[in-house]
């Protein structure tokens, strides 16, 4: 039983082929950071067969995915880099954080939930969906940039590029009240072994609690349907419960809770 580290996507790919296919749901969020990882680990158990899944960016941020808890027990990762932060299913999380004896606090308990069947609000809210486009960007950069704090993400300096792409590819999407003015936003990753994951809903805090970020959250939704995803997925903040009856209501359903953490480096 072991971990074996890479730099190469393609190796990764090659490596954990079998587990990133059968549980796409459970590695969702390593599954969209494999491109653009500064660092990928895989683990093997007993018999060969890989059960668990990291990666990880700077500074380091280090993200699972499935994993059984003595895997996260085992992590030592290369060079004895510790993360800066974690973040993961609720209990490979607290195991590596236990192994470790690294002080550490929770920033945030999020939840993953997976579309059963799609239920728009009825009625829908007053206005309509877009496609975002790039005159929308000094915009959208602030809800991005207010969105990553209240959220408790890692903040970027420039949501310009990040934001870009998405509008690119046509994957975010905003909601217009009636007069025409944007209110909401909504996106949805790449689709990945079958997976799609809506993220960065937002309504800008004036507008909220007229079923904007429903209306846009259907939108999206409807468009990884439409883009051949087998699984739509979504995160949400554990103490946020507008966001969490709001999803339900949708056809989402509750697949398991994960958590993030913050450690306090060695002296």
């Amino acid at each position: 039983m072991t971990w074996r580290f890479t730099t190469d996507p393609e190796t990764f790919r090659t490596a954990a082929r079998g587990l990133l296919a059968a549980e796409p749901a459970r590695n969702t969020a390593v599954l969209t950071m494999v491109d653009g990882a500064e660092l990928l680990g895989w683990w093997t158990g007993a018999d060969g067969t890989v059960t668990g899944v990291l990666a990880a960016s700077p500074p380091p941020v280090v993200t699972f995915g499935a994993m059984p808890v003595e895997a996260a027990e085992a992590l030592v990762l290369p060079d004895g880099t510790e993360p800066a932060t974690l973040r993961g299913e609720t209990a490979a999380v607290e195991a590596y954080a236990g192994a470790t004896g690294l002080d550490w606090e929770p920033v945030m308990g999020i939840r993953l939930f997976r579309l059963d069947a799609l239920t728009p609000r009825d009625p829908a809210p007053a206005g309509r969906v877009r496609s975002a486009t790039t005159a929308d960007l000094p915009l959208l950069g602030e809800w991005a940039a207010d969105f990553a704090a209240v959220h408790r993400y890692e903040p970027r300096d420039d949501y310009t590029d990040f934001l870009t792409e998405r509008i690119t590819e046509g994957r975010l999407h905003v909601w217009e009240a009636p007069d025409g003015r944007p209110v909401a936003m909504a996106a949805v990753s790449r689709v990945i072994e079958g997976q799609a994951r809506v993220h960065l809903v937002y309504t800008a805090p004036a507008e909220r609690g007229r079923g904007y970020a429903a209306g846009v959250t259907t939108a999206v939704t409807r468009a990884a349907l439409g883009a051949g995803a087998a699984q739509v997925l979504l995160f949400t903040d554990l103490a946020n419960p507008t966001s969490n009856a709001l999803y339900p209501r949708l056809g989402y359903r509750p697949m398991g809770d994960h958590l993030g953490v913050r450690f306090t480096p060695r002296p």
